[in-house]
């Protein structure tokens, strides 16, 4: 870990979770605990210890609405107060794309819109008496719905396209891929998340399948994009069919599915499932052709 045991204790403590057992110095089983109830809470996978990701969404959890300037900017500013000025505003019903905690395109029209409607400079930029109109505006709300959410219920968010992209170098996306026959498909050998989701999000892709061989594991683990008090409900959907088909085939072990914040799944714009699972070459082919069924019927649908 680049930052030191010290900084690491402060931050962990800001957010809430205590002084640490360990001493200030000392990375030990207390902090590898607060680490672990860390990322338990912002949907990472459970290691205990700080990586990049870890780190990276640490940084992005001490930021407050009001800390600092927002506006779109390359690349796009990141943390949680992004994420509380999208729930804001989705609740006076100006939508702000999905609730990611990242400053994009959707974010600078939902506050040019709003500065637009309360006789603001359109500027798209978080200034004081923007913050302070939609201070104004939301505690004096009743009403917490989000307009992003209830856009998704209503069905008012349509596909962009049929393009089905497939990431992953193991033989359950080797079979996927191969056994797509009906509509464009996209394969892109590679784990690393800023790729895929630079190629998709690029490409406009309808569906992302991210696949991840994982050894240590019984059956296969499906993740939807889950976090911010928000989540994808077609990933969630499209995830729990999947689960129960696999079930019903009795192929597996076990299936699980997880709302969480990968990289892969935050970076990403689309409906995306990341599938980490163990070795199945025998029932690859019967898994791939489940898969691919319920991915025709979301773009049929």
């Amino acid at each position: 870990m680049g930052q030191s045991v010290h900084e690491l204790h402060e931050r962990l403590q800001r957010l809430g979770y205590g002084a640490p057992a360990d001493d200030d110095a000392v990375f030990g089983a207390g902090t590898e605990a607060m680490v672990e109830a860390f990322q338990r809470a912002r949907g990472l996978p459970i290691t205990g210890q700080v990586d990049a990701t870890t780190w990276a969404r640490l940084v992005e959890a001490g930021w407050h609405l009001g800390d600092r300037l927002l506006y779109l900017t390359r690349p796009h500013l990141r943390g949680d107060d992004v994420a509380e000025l999208q729930i804001r505003l989705a609740q006076l019903g100006f939508d702000p794309g999905r609730i990611d905690g990242i400053f994009g395109t959707l974010l600078d029209g939902a506050v040019t819109d709003f500065q637009r409607n309360r006789a603001l400079e359109p500027s798209g930029v978080l200034t004081r008496a923007t913050l302070l109109e939609l201070w104004r505006m939301t505690s004096i709300m009743s009403d917490h719905n989000l307009v992003t959410e209830a856009r998704d219920r209503a069905g008012f968010n349509e596909l962009p396209s049929d393009l089905v992209m497939v990431a992953g170098t193991t033989s359950l996306a080797g079979a996927v891929a191969r056994g797509w026959t009906s509509g464009n498909l996209v394969r892109l050998e590679s784990s690393s998340a800023e790729e895929i989701a630079a190629t998709a999000n690029g490409a406009n892709a309808a569906v992302v399948l991210s696949f991840q061989f994982n050894g240590e594991i019984q059956g296969i683990h499906i993740h939807y994009w889950a976090s911010y008090r928000s989540h994808s409900r077609r990933g969630e959907q499209l995830a729990s069919a999947l689960a129960a088909a696999l079930a019903n085939a009795d192929l597996l072990p076990r299936v699980e599915v997880t709302g969480m914040a990968l990289p892969v799944l935050r970076e990403t714009k689309m409906t995306t499932l990341h599938i980490e699972h163990g070795a199945y070459d025998d029932q690859v082919v019967e898994i791939a052709t489940i898969v691919n069924g319920l991915v025709r019927k979301v773009l049929h649908n």
